[in-house]
């Protein structure tokens, strides 16, 4: 059994941190980006209803 010092527990530690940050991060992005993406489904569904309802106005 590997026995850590301090110092080794403190560098895991923030080593960890750094990763935590990192994903946090990420899924700060990632949130964006379904944001994004849902205004552009929205965006595109209105453009359908809108284009289906000049087709079968006619």
């Amino acid at each position: 059994m590997k026995r850590y010092t301090k110092a080794d527990l403190e560098a895991i530690v923030s080593c960890q941190l750094e990763n935590l940050n990192a994903m946090h991060d990420l899924l700060r992005i990632m949130k964006t980006q379904n944001e994004l993406l849902e205004s552009a489904n929205k965006k595109l569904k209105d453009e359908i209803s809108d284009f289906k309802a000049k087709v079968y106005s006619r």
